[in-house]
């Protein structure tokens, strides 16, 4: 099967005239450990000065909607399994 550059089991001539530099690493490649350390804690806090924080009422409401959904859910996983057990005691006495 041949295209416009060349075929599947020949490959074109350029790609057999490039050679293949390895890779130093970028940025990392050029400090030690405790550079590369240095640099992951300044990319971890350019990441938090990108994060849109809510406001303090954001914040309330939205632990208030959670511990609400939490509590329903408690109740309600608490009835079905006083149902089940309620039912096991019927059926084997």
């Amino acid at each position: 099967m041949t295209d416009a550059v060349g075929s599947i089991d020949m490959p074109d001539a350029e790609d057999d005239t490039q050679e293949k530099k390895p890779r130093k690493g970028g940025k990392r490649g050029k400090k030690g450990p405790l550079g590369r350390l240095g640099l992951f804690y300044r990319q971890i806090i350019a990441e938090l000065r990108k994060v849109v924080w809510p406001t303090r009422h954001q914040l309330t409401t939205y632990t208030t909607v959670v511990i609400v959904f939490v509590v329903i859910m408690i109740g309600l996983v608490t009835v079905i399994d006083y149902g089940f057990q309620e039912a096991v005691k019927y059926v084997f006495g």
